[in-house]
Order: C-alpha cells, then structure tokens, then sequence
C-alpha cells in the first residue's frame, strides 16, 4: 500500500491564519485581519467538546492527583516559587545560668518554570461529511487521552531525576530466600536463579524507609503509582486488599486497585519502564508518595484549551479542512521534598517481554 501526503496549508490562503498576540497576521505580507467569529462553532458545540476532552484526560491523569498545586496568576513572569520552613534540631539539655546557643530559623524556596505543550489534527470536509460516526468527537476523545499521556510522561520523568532509591531484593526463586539487595539498577538483572519483584516484604520495606524519614502520609496512607507488569506480581499475594473491599470506596483515587501494608496503590501503564539498548530485561520504577512531595504550577489562562476551527474559518478557499487540537502549560513536576518520594526499582514476571516506554 502507497502512502500520499499533502501539506494541508497549502490549501489555505498564504499565511492569513497565523495566530498572534493581536489579530490574523499574513506571513507573507504582514497584513492583520481582525479576528471574527462569524465562522466559529457555536458556543453550546464548543462547549460538548470542551467538556469531552476535559472528562477524558481527567480519566487518564494518575500522578497528578497526588500534587501539591501553585497557581501562576496571568501577566505573571511563567515561574512559581514554592517556600517551606527549615526544621530545627531537637533540644539540648540546659546549663544552669548558661543562655543556650540558639538554632537559625528560615525558609528554603523551590522554583519551577513553565513550557507550552499542544498538538493538533487536520479534518477534510469530506471526511467529515461522509463518515459514519462523529470525527470531530472521536478526535475530540483522542486528543483527551494525547493530553493527559503527555501530561502523565512529563510528571513520570521529572520524578524519575529524584535520587531517594530503594532496589528490590534479589530473590532466589527455589526457595523464596534473599540473596542479595542490589544497590543499583544494573544488579537488578533477572536470571534462571533469581528475580527482584516488589514483594509485600519490599512495600513492608518501602513503607519502613518513608517512616524513617518521617513522610507526612495523605489521609492516613502513603500511595504508590505501579506499572500494571509490577501489579500482577504483587496482587498474587493473599494479604493483599482489593480496593472494592474497602469501608470507604467514594475515596477511591483514579486508577486505585487495593491497599497493602497502608500503601494504597494506583496502577498506572505510564509507569516508567526502563530497557537499554543492549538490555534483554526490563526495569521497573515504582513511585511512593507522601504529602506534597512534588508541585504542579496552574498557570492562570494556560490549562487544557480544546482549540477547533472549522472549514469555514480556516479551510482555504474551499473549506477543505477543519482542525482539532490542544494547548497547555505545565512544568512537568517540581520535586519538593526528596525525602517524601520514594523510588522503588524492580524487574516483573515480564520483563522478558515489555518494552520500554
């Protein structure tokens, strides 16, 4: 089957639908035209759309649930500042007579800046007269899921940089004992004797290290974001809870699939699966959170926007075309406090067979 690609613009008039701060501007000659909406949908149509791609990427958004949120209000420069106070040490024993060295009190700021993401597609008229089922809205649902992967990928590798790592034991598979704890991911590697799944043992060990570090849970649990490969190994385990059994089921967070050892997970494919060039097995990175270890900006004015011109606005001189798509502004995740994220590498039952994402 032969492939023909047509470049869309050249249908259209010479550049007279660039969008700017101001008006149309022509590339060519640098003439503006006022922006009109004569051509526009209607603002019932725009909003069904608005609302479907906004219902399916809230469908698909697992990490950014558990983000501590700053807004950017608009006509701000595209960077936030997020400030905690520093923890004082604990107290000495006192000298009678003697004023005690006092402790340095203050904050430390975290920053993070912003970037646009957006992407769109083009609709012919006659696709979009002659088809069967509704284009608009079946591109409409596809650019919701294109939002939130996108979303999801940029949260998943700005966590992955955060150096507070826990590897998997290493497990003999004849008898169930531990034979090592690797201490970096090359140690990982799956062989005829052993694997390094996540265990109930390494969540046990997992929720032990946050307590150490005295993580802040979030309503009285830590979470843990899995890859579905990793989930399978886990939930085999008897001890484990399934998330229909709980006394609260309304609290159910997207994606949640059951509670062990007060880690309430949430599987999520997105989940970051690493594999080298040269790797035959692939590594998992599984993410337990406590209280506002990350931060998300929301800028003012640059949330998810559904963009859709129609062939009558911006089709060319035979409205052969209609486009679909999105824009948003995101910093991706700003790490917080170190402390409170927890990275835990491990392979799975598949790692022979998944490819890296």
């Amino acid at each position: 089957m032969h492939n023909t690609y047509f470049n869309l613009q050249h249908f259209a008039e010479a550049g007279t639908l660039v969008n700017a701060t101001g008006n149309f501007v022509n590339a060519a000659t640098g003439a503006t035209t006022a922006f009109d909406s004569g051509h526009s949908l209607s603002a019932e149509l725009k909003a069904f759309y608005d609302t479907e791609l906004l219902e399916n990427a809230r469908t698909e958004l697992f990490y950014a649930q558990f983000a501590k949120r700053q807004p950017l209000p608009a006509n701000h420069h595209g960077s936030v500042e997020w400030r905690k106070w520093n923890t004082f040490d604990k107290a000495s024993k006192l000298t009678e007579g003697v004023i005690p060295t006092g402790q340095k009190f203050g904050v430390t700021a975290v920053t993070g800046s912003i970037d646009q993401y957006g992407t769109y597609t083009a609709i012919t008229d006659k696709l979009e007269l002659r088809a069967y089922d509704d284009v608009i809205l079946g591109a409409t649902e596809e650019m919701g899921a294109s939002a939130a992967e996108t979303q999801e990928a940029l949260i998943r590798d700005a966590l992955y940089t955060n150096t507070n790592v826990l590897y998997c034991d290493k497990i003999k598979r004849a008898d169930g004992s531990v034979s090592a704890t690797p201490t970096q991911q090359s140690g990982l590697a799956e062989d005829a004797t052993y694997h390094c799944h996540l265990t109930p043992e390494m969540v046990n060990k997992a929720v032990t290290v946050m307590k150490k570090n005295r993580v802040p849970r979030i309503g009285g649990k830590y979470y843990a974001v899995i890859h579905p490969s990793v989930a399978h190994d886990l939930r085999a385990d008897e001890s484990w809870i399934e998330a229909h059994k709980y006394a609260s089921p309304e609290e159910i967070f997207n994606g949640e699939i059951g509670e062990l050892h007060g880690v309430r997970f949430i599987e999520n494919v997105f989940a970051p699966v690493i594999k080298g060039q040269n790797d035959t097995i692939a590594v998992y990175a599984s993410y337990f959170f406590g209280k506002d270890s990350f931060g998300i900006i929301d800028p003012e004015g640059g949330a998810l926007e559904m963009i859709i011109h129609d062939k009558g606005e911006i089709g060319g001189p035979l409205n052969q075309f209609s486009t679909i798509g999105y824009k948003f502004e995101t910093n991706g995740a700003t790490i917080l406090y170190p402390e409170r994220l927890l990275r835990v590498m491990s392979t799975s039952s598949f790692s022979a067979n998944d490819e890296a994402n």
